[in-house]
C-alpha cells in the first residue's frame, strides 16, 4: 500500500470511529473498526480507546496471524473476530464492530430483525444473523461466527452487540448505521401495532438488479442465488446455518436515496 492510500485508510478509520459516537452507536470504548491496507496486512483500532478519541497515529497494524506489525499501541480485544472474518470473506475489505443500543436490545432478546420488512434492509444487507454468545475478545468469536459468514452481510451477536461487513469502510459503515436506523423503525411498528411483511411479489422486485447480475454482489445475494439453484428441498451449502433465507441485496449498499 502505498503511503497516500495508508494516510486515506487511517484518516476513513478515524472518521468512521467519530460518526459512529456522533451517532450513539457506540459509547466510551466499546466497538473497533479495521480495514484491509494490503494482501496480508490490517488496520485496526486500538484495545481500551474512546473511539471519538482515537488518532490516525493510535491505529495498529496486524498481520492475518494478529502479529502486531505497526504502530505502538495493542490492537483491539476482539481482534480474533475480524481475523475470522477476513480469513472466511476474501471480498470483505473492512468491519465494523459497535453496540448500536436497539439493535443490540433486540440481540440481548435472542431475536434477529425479521426479513423483508424494510426496502433499506434488504438491499443493503439481506437478512441479519443472530450469532449465540461467545465472550468478547477471544477465540470462541471463530467457531461462533462460521456457520454465517458465507450468507451474510450483518449480524447481530447476542448479549452484545453488533457486526458489518463491506467491500468498504464506507459500505461496512452504512450498513451499520442503517442496521440500527432499521430496528428503531421495527420496534416502533411493534408498539404501534404490529410488523407487516412485504408481499413476495414486493421482494422480487427488490431483488431483480442481484439476479441480473450486479458487479458487486454480495454475500446475501450469493446465498440466495445458491438457494434457487438447489433442489426443492435442499438447502445449498453444508453450513447453512439455522435462519430464514438471506433476502439478497440487488449490490453492495444497494438502494437509491
Amino acid at each position: 500500500m502505498t503511503r497516500h492510500a495508508d494516510a486515506a485508510a487511517r484518516a476513513a478509520i478515524v472518521r468512521v470511529c467519530r460518526r459512529l459516537w456522533e451517532r450513539g452507536l457506540i459509547a466510551g470504548p466499546d466497538g473497533n473498526v479495521s480495514v484491509r491496507v494490503g494482501a496480508d496486512r490490517l488496520l485496526v483500532t486500538p484495545a481500551g480507546a474512546s473511539k471519538v478519541d482515537v488518532r490516525e497515529a493510535d491505529l495498529v497494524e496486524v498481520d492475518l496471524e494478529g502479529r502486531r506489525v505497526g504502530g505502538t499501541r495493542d490492537a483491539t480485544s476482539e481482534l480474533a473476530m475480524h481475523l475470522a472474518i477476513y480469513a472466511a470473506r476474501p471480498d470483505v475489505q473492512a468491519i465494523v464492530h459497535a453496540h448500536p443500543p436497539t439493535a443490540t436490545g433486540f440481540a440481548v432478546a435472542g431475536e434477529t430483525l425479521p426479513d423483508g420488512v424494510l426496502p433499506e434492509l434488504v438491499c443493503q444487507m439481506g437478512a441479519v444473523a443472530l450469532v449465540p454468545y461467545f465472550t468478547p475478545g477471544t477465540p470462541a468469536a471463530a467457531s461462533a461466527l462460521a456457520p454465517y459468514l458465507s450468507a451474510h452481510d450483518a449480524f447481530l451477536l447476542a448479549n452484545h452487540g453488533a457486526t458489518t461487513v463491506g467491500a468498504t469502510l464506507e459500505a461496512a459503515h452504512r450498513r451499520m448505521e442503517s442496521l440500527e436506523h432499521g430496528a428503531r423503525i421495527l420496534l416502533a411498528a411493534r408498539l404501534v401495532g404490529r410488523v407487516t411483511p412485504l408481499t413476495d411479489e414486493q421482494r422480487a422486485a427488490l431483488q431483480a438488479p442481484a439476479r441480473a447480475g450486479g458487479a458487486h454482489t454480495t454475500a446475501a445475494a450469493a446465498a440466495a442465488a445458491a438457494a434457487a439453484a438447489a433442489p426443492v428441498g435442499t438447502v445449498a451449502g453444508s453450513t447453512a446455518a439455522p435462519m430464514a433465507a438471506p433476502t439478497a441485496p440487488p449490490r453492495d449498499g444497494g438502494e437509491a436515496g
